[in-house]
């Protein structure tokens, strides 16, 4: 595919074009209203916008949600190349105003996928963006590479969503803004694995994310400072975990001191992030009581594997969304390569299980454009 960079354009006042290469202000909050079918738009869907390319490529990356203590209301984004890659093309064989999938490729669980744009997370969400944006003049088709395993753990749902929802955004011009986007990939995550945004969030926006409230929807962007090293180890078992069975194991109701140990974790866990204390960070993430605890046994080996790391001066270590992946956290990277190694060791003797470590830094950047091809 032919690449070329992007055309200087001019943007709204308000809105902001995803293919940037930083995150958000600190603190950024981006608003809109839970389950709206329209959220706050200006002229975006009022409008039949002309394509700026013929085709576009962007990139999402894995994610971590959770966190421990952060069920549902925090995550981030980690880099090392981990994520999924769509590319949007106009396609006059495809029906104005309607989105086909022209192909699926990638991680050998991307054969399970269906094709039908209506019950796949990147048709969704390309989907809920042309709608957004009022596309009705042309048809796209949308080719998904899944870099990602599915029940991986990493958000593998929501990079395909959020690489498709900035895809289609991108297309036209970038006329979405990131809260849009975001409520673009919850289309698909509402109706895949459920309403949450913890990993679609960071997906899109990059480094740590707070979902303060659902309804109505809110997301406020943590920055974790420039100067402090983060990395991310994560080891991968060949297991799958699917959200659906992992998120029934969880308990109806808690205990008061469970929800204080929690609540209080989760708070000393977003003040490590914005201080930049990894230490805090990871014996917050390692805290959690309500649902650590009830998906660890389902998952060969995890009790043991978290053990693992601990031992071998992990700060933290917990189930990275609802697994199987394993997350530990450290700041330095030979140290990471250590503990990665005596986890897949775990994982191996104690779950029988083989599995694939990656050490990898925070993804700062989110979603991105990594090629287009001009109109």
């Amino acid at each position: 595919m032919a690449t070329a960079a992007t055309p200087t354009r001019t943007f709204p006042p308000t809105r902001t074009p995803l293919n940037r290469t930083r995150p958000f202000s600190h603190f950024s909050r981006l608003r809109c209203y839970a389950g709206a079918k329209a959220p706050i738009l200006t002229a975006s869907n009022l409008t039949d916008p002309s394509p700026a390319f013929r085709s576009l490529t962007a990139f999402a990356p894995a994610t971590v949600a959770n966190l421990g203590p952060g069920f549902d209301f925090l995550g981030c984004a980690v880099g090392g190349g981990l994520g999924d890659t769509v590319t949007v093309s106009v396609d006059p064989a495809v029906a104005p105003g309607t989105l086909s999938i022209a192909e699926i490729s990638g991680s050998s669980s991307a054969s399970k996928l269906r094709r039908d744009p209506l019950w796949n997370c990147a048709g969704i969400a390309g989907i809920a963006a042309m709608r957004m944006l009022g596309v009705r003049s042309v048809g796209l088709s949308l080719s998904l590479h899944k870099g990602l395993p599915l029940g991986s753990g990493l958000g593998s749902s929501a990079a395909s969503a959020a690489a498709a929802a900035l895809a289609v955004s991108e297309l036209f011009g970038g006329r979405l803004t990131p809260d849009e986007l975001v409520l673009a990939g919850l289309e698909s995550e509402k109706k895949v694995s459920g309403y949450h945004a913890d990993n679609v969030g960071p997906s899109i926006l990059g480094g740590f994310v707070l979902i303060r409230s659902y309804d109505p929807f809110e997301i406020i962007q943590l920055e974790f400072p420039h100067d402090r090293d983060l990395f991310f180890v994560l080891v991968s078992p060949e297991f799958e975990a699917p959200t659906k069975k992992m998120r029934e194991a969880l308990p109806a109701n808690i205990p008061m001191k469970d929800h204080i140990r929690n609540s209080s974790q989760a708070a000393a866990l977003v003040a490590a992030v914005v201080q930049g204390n990894v230490r805090v960070l990871g014996s917050a993430m390692a805290a959690d009581a309500i649902v650590e605890p009830r998906r660890a046994p389902l998952i060969p080996g995890m009790v043991s594997v978290k053990k693992a790391a601990m031992e071998a001066g992990a700060f933290g270590c917990t189930i990275s969304g609802s697994g199987p992946t394993a997350v530990a956290v450290i700041d330095e990277e030979e140290k990471g390569n250590e503990i990665a190694s005596r986890m897949v060791e775990a994982f191996a003797k104690e779950g029988n299980l083989q599995s694939i470590a990656t050490v990898a830094k925070l993804d700062r950047v989110g979603a991105r454009v990594i090629g287009t091809e001009a109109a």
